[in-house]
C-alpha cells in the first residue's frame, strides 16, 4: 500500500534494474517500422501523416538552416507523448514526473540552440540581450535581466513539464482514493466522484499530449531565434 501520495513519483529498483530505464526503453518498441518488403499498413500511414503534419507546422516559420532539426524534434515529440500517455496507465511509472530527467532533456536542447546562435549569428544573438532604444542608464540592468531570462529558459521547460504531469497524477490519485472510501458510505456520491475521475482522466490525456507539444514548440522557438 502506498504510504504517501508522492510515493508514486519515487524511483524504484527491481532486481537491481531501475524501472526508469525500462520506462525509457519501452516506447521505442511500440511503434511499427516501415519495411521495404511490404506495403505500409493503416497504422504506418497514420503515423507518417501525423509526423509530417507536426513537422510542417513546427518548421514552416523557421529558417531553412534550422530544418535539419526536424528529425530530432519530431522523434523527441513522439517519445515525450508516449512517455506521458503510458504514465497514465495504472501501476506504471512516469519518467517525465522526474525534474532531474526533464532538466536532462531541456538543458542540452536549449544549450544547443544558444551555441548555434553564437556560432552562426553572434551579433544577432548578442543583440537579444539589449532591446533597441534602451536609455543608457538602464543598459546594465536590462542586460542583466535578459541574461537571467536566457538562463531561466531550460528551468522553465523542465519545471513546466514536471509540474503539470505531477499535478494531474496527484489529482487522479486523490479523487480515486476518495471514490473508493465513499463507495461504502455514500454510493451515490461515489458514483459522481467516479464520473469526475473519468472526465479528469480524459483531461489528463489531453494534458499529456499538449505538454509534450509545448515542450518541443518552445525549443523550436528558441531555435528560430538562433538560425
Amino acid at each position: 500500500m502506498i504510504s504517501s501520495f508522492f510515493d508514486q513519483f519515487s524511483l524504484t529498483v527491481f532486481m537491481g534494474i531501475p524501472l526508469i530505464t525500462l520506462a525509457l526503453a519501452l516506447p521505442w518498441i511500440l511503434y511499427p517500422v516501415p519495411q521495404n518488403r511490404c506495403l505500409d499498413s493503416r497504422l504506418l500511414t497514420l503515423q507518417a501523416w501525423a509526423i509530417r503534419q507536426f513537422t510542417h507546422q513546427l518548421f514552416t516559420p523557421i529558417n531553412p538552416n534550422g530544418h535539419k532539426w526536424a528529425l530530432l524534434l519530431a522523434s523527441f515529440l513522439v517519445f515525450l507523448v508516449t512517455l506521458n500517455l503510458l504514465g497514465i496507465l495504472p501501476y506504471t511509472f512516469t519518467p517525465t514526473t522526474q525534474l532531474s530527467m526533464n532538466m536532462g532533456f531541456a538543458v542540452p536542447l536549449w544549450l544547443a540552440t544558444v551555441l548555434i546562435g553564437v556560432r552562426h549569428q553572434p551579433t544577432h544573438t548578442m543583440a537579444h540581450l539589449l532591446p533597441v532604444g534602451t536609455p543608457v542608464p538602464l543598459i546594465p540592468v536590462l542586460i542583466l535581466i535578459e541574461t537571467i531570462s536566457l538562463f531561466i529558459r531550460p528551468i522553465a521547460l523542465g519545471v513546466r513539464l514536471t509540474a503539470n504531469l505531477t499535478a494531474g497524477h496527484l489529482l487522479i490519485q486523490l479523487i480515486s482514493t476518495a471514490a473508493f472510501y465513499l463507495c461504502f458510505i455514500m454510493p451515490a456520491i461515489s458514483a459522481l466522484t467516479m464520473i469526475l475521475l473519468l472526465l479528469l482522466s480524459i483531461l489528463e490525456l489531453a494534458v499529456a499530449m499538449i505538454q509534450a507539444y509545448v515542450f518541443v514548440l518552445l525549443v523550436s522557438l528558441y531555435l528560430q531565434e538562433s538560425v
